[in-house]
């Protein structure tokens, strides 16, 4: 029997990985190369602000993320890393969109430095504002049911709550919300962005019903990026595979897995 596939979509675009991939603090561009092949990732993100505040160039980093994309078909996603109002991000979503020439945006607008959790009235406040001008807008936010409904409101096409804060490795700190979120928005697309550490916190997200998965600093920061990006994608392809399938309902009691019924018998 032949398998239908399973995509997800992002307007009239469908998109097969549910991987999606950070391009930051990777020992090399080549090495980075080799864990997108890896990946397999269909959506690439990378940071405007921190590629431009060092130098005012990016010594040729953007340009072989480009070339790596254009062999393997994926697609730029800017982000507004390092924004901390709706102002700075809305400022530097129109910068992303004429240097790199699409309305795609990673919005983050950051309220808390040790955290590095999103303010949501800022957050709500930039994505409204960015829908209007025309962005796609990807909002990162955290697992707040009514800040997500407002920022669907808005017009965010998905939403993007975290699973811990930003490359703490902590995983899914509180299942139970994110369970929440899952079963209060079934129609919205959910990626877990942030705080994956390990590919069994991916995996469960997948398990969890959540539609794709965003990371960055549990690859570049591996000491083998490029066999740590296939172990991921492995681990994202298996959760999804599994909710799909159905997975058994938990129980109180022990239930065993062999009927037994009649009398029973030796075998001599």
């Amino acid at each position: 029997m032949q398998i239908p596939q399973d995509l997800w979509c992002v307007g009239d675009i469908a998109f097969s990985s549910r991987f999606l991939l950070g391009t930051a603090r990777y020992p090399s561009p080549a090495v980075l190369r080799e864990a997108m092949r890896a990946a397999g990732s269909q959506i690439v993100t990378v940071g405007l602000k921190r590629q431009t505040a060092a130098s005012g160039s990016d010594n040729g980093f953007i340009d072989m993320v480009r070339q790596a994309l254009r062999e393997t078909g994926a697609r730029l996603l800017p982000n507004t890393a390092g924004c901390a109002s709706a102002r700075e991000a809305v400022q530097l979503a129109h910068m992303a969109r004429e240097l790199y020439g699409t309305p795609w945006i990673k919005l983050e607008v950051i309220g808390d430095d040790y955290t590095l959790q999103p303010d949501p009235q800022e957050l709500v406040r930039a994505a409204a504002e960015l829908v209007r001008e025309g962005f796609t807008v990807f909002p990162y936010c955290t697992d707040d049911l009514v800040t997500c409904r407002r920022l669907l409101d808005a017009g965010c096409p998905l939403l993007m709550p975290w699973g811990a804060p930003i490359g703490s490795g902590q995983g899914l700190t509180n299942p139970f919300a994110l369970r929440l979120l899952r079963e209060r928005l079934p129609e919205a697309t959910l990626i877990i962005d942030a705080g994956i550490g390990a590919p069994s916190h991916a995996a469960q997200a997948m398990e969890m019903g959540f539609d794709a998965v965003l990371l960055n600093s549990a690859i570049s920061y591996s000491p083998d990026p490029v066999r740590m990006a296939g172990a991921f994608r492995q681990a994202i392809e298996a959760g999804r595979a599994a909710y799909r399938a159905g997975i058994m309902a938990k129980q109180d009691f022990a239930v065993p897995s062999t009927p037994v019924t009649g009398s029973p018998f030796l075998i001599g």
